[in-house]
């Protein structure tokens, strides 16, 4: 499952169970991420979280690190046996709002942002599952 974190609402991706297609699962309200996460893994199969680490052009963390890092900590907190795995999310809103537009989304439909953060958790799980093999 990949996680793209905000503040207000965070975007979800699962894959398959033979890790070969990323698909969008859903935007949840912030604040109810983690009940939401054990809800999902109590009904289906998770065996790690990739959670974006949000940086700077220059590497360094951003601001939305001091929001990321304590949930990653209840993450692990709450899940001590999965995996978390984290990933650069540098671009990923701006891809996704990208493969919006190539995918012919009219203006109206691009402006939900709960589906860009759908799709940059999509973007950073394909990416994840990309550097697996390498």
């Amino acid at each position: 499952m990949a996680i793209d974190y905000g503040k207000v609402r965070t975007g979800l991706a699962v894959t398959d169970p033979v890790r070969i297609i990323a698909t969008a699962l859903t935007t949840v309200e912030t604040p109810s991420l983690l009940p939401y996460i054990k809800d999902y893994c109590a009904r289906e199969e998770v065996d790690i979280f990739v959670v974006g680490e949000a940086k700077h052009m220059d590497n360094t963390p951003s601001e939305s690190m001091k929001l990321i890092e304590p949930f990653v900590a209840a993450l692990r907190e709450a899940f001590p046996n999965k995996e978390i795995a984290r990933i650069d999310e540098r671009f990923t809103s701006k891809m996704a709002f990208q493969t919006m537009i190539d995918s012919g989304l009219k203006k109206k439909d691009r402006r939900n942002k709960g589906t860009i953060d759908q799709i940059a958790a999509t973007i950073m799980l394909q990416d994840y599952m990309r550097g697996i093999g390498k």
